[in-house]
């Protein structure tokens, strides 16, 4: 973040209606990005007003992670993220790296850990990632104002907004109120109405990094595995990861499952691997020749939790001594582990989704800029854009570098 380039102005955080009704931006949402991008633009000169519906700034931060907000990923990168343009997030990410974000958490103080090989969450709350942003916004002096309703926008320059406080002006306008995902915090399609309306293309979006459900009959077969994880593999059409999986009550998750249900599309079927470490007759067959009497149940056992081995050999193999196993009961047994193949009968929707898939065209906005390139001063930046990040803080890197690129080039 730069160094702010003139004097502390006043900063608050309530709904009270603005004295004056013209300010340099305005920025649509006080989400991740949203702040991100008036702590930039502010520390570059720029008067700033944040406005969001909701009652309270970066419900999503506060939630994510288990509450511990899981703020970047040392390692993110383009790979790490689907759109139909996979290049436009190059450019933003290039220049605004995780290393930049953690310079930034170091030296506000706040303590943090890497839980998984480049996974960085907060060690104590996530509200030290949303009280940082707050200090940012304070320092540039940009103001916010909450439970604000957008009621109509006239995209004459200067651009002019109808609110619930009121109407006021700017000469640029950022739109970063991210997704669906999560309605309870408050999500809606606002931002990909504004586009429509502007005549941009927004790509068909679903829940993404959500649990898979299943079919009822499956489902009740697997109640008994609730609460079990393991290693596996998970493969669909389009995408493989080798992550945890989880039974739960309703299906699965897990991150190997939330991976994959970004990729997938209804009516897939979906491989699982049960044992991605090895081929699994390999390793029968040595276990038969040292242990011979040893059942089918039990050498599964030393696999995986105990509940799952029962429930496969009630299912899918009968339980005998490995020495007693046919080719079938082998062919029967790799069938359903390596991979099991099931058919999701869905997700759990955007009510658990972590992210939105799809969003507002690319195509329309500048890849350096993230400003729109037939209205000149609009930009959109984060989530509500087609650029959807792998799990792990994906997501938040691309929220914090679209901030700044956008805030940069607001304040150039």
């Amino acid at each position: 973040m730069r160094a702010a380039q003139r004097s502390k102005k006043g900063f608050d955080v309530q709904s009270a209606a603005m004295a004056a009704t013209h300010t340099d931006v305005i920025i649509i949402g006080a989400g991740a990005a949203g702040l991100m991008c008036a702590a930039e633009a502010g520390a570059g000169g720029a008067r700033v007003l944040v406005l969001d519906h909701a009652n309270k700034v970066g419900k999503k931060i506060l939630m994510s992670g288990g509450g511990r907000c899981n703020f970047t990923h040392l390692h993110s990168g383009p790979e790490n993220f689907i759109g139909h343009n996979p290049h436009f997030c190059k450019s933003a990410l290039s220049r605004y790296t995780p290393y930049d974000f953690l310079d930034l958490v170091e030296r506000h103080g706040i303590a943090y850990e890497e839980k998984t090989p480049g996974q960085l969450f907060c060690q104590n709350s996530a509200k030290d990632i949303v009280q940082m942003l707050l200090a940012e916004c304070r320092s540039g002096g940009a103001q916010i104002r909450l439970r604000t309703e957008i009621e109509a926008i006239d995209w004459q320059k200067p651009f002019h907004l109808k609110t619930s406080l009121g109407k006021l002006s700017c000469d640029t306008l950022v739109i970063a109120t991210g997704g669906y995902s999560v309605p309870s915090m408050g999500a809606s399609g606002f931002g990909y109405e504004l586009a429509r309306r502007l005549g941009i293309n927004v790509h068909t979006t679903r829940p993404g990094l959500v649990p898979f459900t299943l079919p009822p009959k499956l489902l009740a077969s697997l109640a008994t595995l609730s609460g079990i994880s393991l290693a596996a593999s998970v493969r669909t059409a389009d995408a493989f990861f080798q992550e945890n999986i989880l039974f739960t009550h309703r299906g699965l998750s897990g991150p190997g499952v939330l991976q994959a249900s970004s990729y997938w599309h209804e009516d897939e079927a979906v491989a699982i691997d049960l044992w991605p470490q090895a081929d699994l007759l390999t390793q029968l067959a040595t276990q038969r020749e040292q242990r011979p009497r040893m059942s089918l149940k039990n050498f599964l056992a030393t696999l995986w939790p105990r509940r799952l081995a029962e429930h496969w050999c009630t299912h899918y193999v009968h339980d005998k001594p490995l020495n007693q196993l046919t080719v079938e009961d082998l062919k029967q047994l790799q069938n359903h582990c390596q991979p099991w193949t099931i058919k999701p009968a869905g997700t759990e929707g955007y009510r658990t989704a972590e992210v939105t898939v799809g969003g507002v065209d690319t195509d329309a906005f500048s890849s350096k800029t993230l400003a729109c390139k037939q209205l000149p001063g609009l930009y959109f930046i984060g989530e509500v854009l087609d650029v959807t990040g792998h799990l792990g803080g994906h997501n938040f890197q691309w929220a914090w570098a679209s901030a700044v690129a956008a805030g940069q080039a607001i304040t150039a």
